[in-house]
């Protein structure tokens, strides 16, 4: 249904897609972390996903740059996605429970900046949620997602 919100009968829409959103992101948030693997620590990333964002950001500094700094900046409620589009990768936001696959983009990564993620541990300081974030990113099912 979130692919095609315009099929959805209008008195519900507004409600599939705040609540069918919300779950469909939560969903890919948590299968996207994991404590590190020591096939990550040994090995980096898969070799399908570094050529990827070389290709498309230069290198993972430049990518994991671009991405956090999006995040900082995403004023309000809403959410971060790596997504593939069109065949290249690039970063998006959503706003609230908005999804990439409702643009017919295919998301890759995401993260989730609303302040109930982060504000018991980080009250106001979305940065820091946002760099201890990249330390469980499950790098192996981000690969699968290719």
């Amino acid at each position: 249904m979130l692919k095609n919100l315009d099929a959805v009968p209008e008195s519900i829409r507004t409600a599939v897609k705040n609540h069918g959103g919300g779950h469909y992101n939560h969903s890919l948030f948590w299968k996207m972390m994991a404590p590190l693997s020591e096939d990550f620590i040994k090995g980096g990333l898969g070799v399908r996903l570094k050529d990827a964002i070389s290709k498309n950001f230069g290198d993972f500094t430049k990518f994991k740059e671009q991405f956090s700094n999006t995040a900082v900046a995403l004023f309000g409620s809403g959410w971060v996605w790596l997504v593939k589009d069109s065949g290249k990768l690039t970063i998006v936001t959503t706003s609230n429970q908005d999804n990439p696959i409702s643009r017919g983009q295919i998301p890759i990564l995401g993260l989730d900046v609303w302040e109930h993620a982060y504000y018991l541990k980080y009250q106001n300081r979305r940065p820091e949620y946002i760099e201890a974030w990249w330390n469980v990113v499950n790098w192996n099912e981000i690969e699968k997602s290719l």
